[in-house]
């Protein structure tokens, strides 16, 4: 009896090559990127004493109070943390997205690579680089590897859900994040005074937040899915080929027929 014949590789150096590289990312933004935001209360403090140095060029002791001026180098010191915290949150945001980007585009690429060795066409290369997170999630499944049930891909799912949110705004990804995942819109106000949490319906894109921790969930799931990878996967391993993608594979054959 033959063996099955192998569809998809996964080689063991370019394995530990695309784990390395996403390793290099997350520890690099962090070390070059987030530590610039390790001692914002001093940058407050020095924005605020700046502003006392030009302020006193116009002081005049007959008619300024110096009271009221401290009072509002107090505000200028408050609200130059407030920007410097949510530029800190967007920056932890913006490299939870490159990390997500570059992980699906190294997964599209990889299999892209391998479906080439099948002599398939541009249509069906074209149909991974179009298809969203659940069809290559689809594709991967019929080709053998039940990776469905992997606690990772739920976190994968979360990442995948916070990085649209991130992108658009208010739209689709922001309803299924309310619906599923709401632990990553945080109202400010009701953490810091203790008010009331708000209501889910009210909260919106600008709420989003992640924390180290979960930045640290997210990469974490991502050498996993790399190290969950089947060394081969094998014809007939799976189930039937999705629709989508047979329907470009048909296109390719068609196309190279006439």
């Amino acid at each position: 009896m033959s063996k099955p014949r192998v569809l998809m590789q996964m080689w063991k150096p370019y394995r530990e090559f695309l784990i390395q590289q996403h390793r290099f990312y997350v520890n690099e933004a962090s070390t070059r990127l987030m530590s610039q935001f390790d001692n914002i209360n001093a940058d407050a403090d020095k924005a605020a004493e700046a502003w006392l140095e030009r302020r006193s060029e116009f002081f005049d002791p007959d008619r300024d109070d110096e009271g009221s001026i401290y009072e509002e180098a107090e505000s200028v010191a408050i609200e130059f943390y407030r920007q410097l915290d949510e530029m800190r949150e967007q920056t932890r945001l913006s490299i939870v997205a490159g990390m997500f980007h570059e992980w699906e585009k190294s997964l599209k690429k990889w299999i892209v690579d391998e479906l080439r060795r099948w002599g398939l066409g541009p249509q069906t290369i074209g149909a991974v680089w179009w298809a969203d997170f659940p069809k290559i999630i689809e594709l991967l499944v019929s080709l053998g590897w039940p990776v469905q049930g992997q606690s990772y891909l739920a976190v994968l799912n979360q990442c995948r859900c916070v990085v649209n949110v991130y992108k658009h705004g208010d739209g689709k990804s922001l309803a299924e994040l309310k619906r599923d995942f709401p632990k990553y819109l945080i109202d400010p106000i009701d953490t810091k005074f203790g008010l009331p949490a708000t209501e889910i319906e009210w909260l919106n894109h600008s709420h989003l937040q992640v924390t180290e921790a979960q930045v640290q969930e997210f990469s974490n799931a991502i050498t996993e899915f790399w190290n969950g990878i089947p060394e081969n996967l094998y014809e007939n391993g799976g189930g039937e080929l999705p629709a989508w993608f047979m329907r470009a594979v048909e296109q390719d054959l068609k196309a190279s027929d006439g």
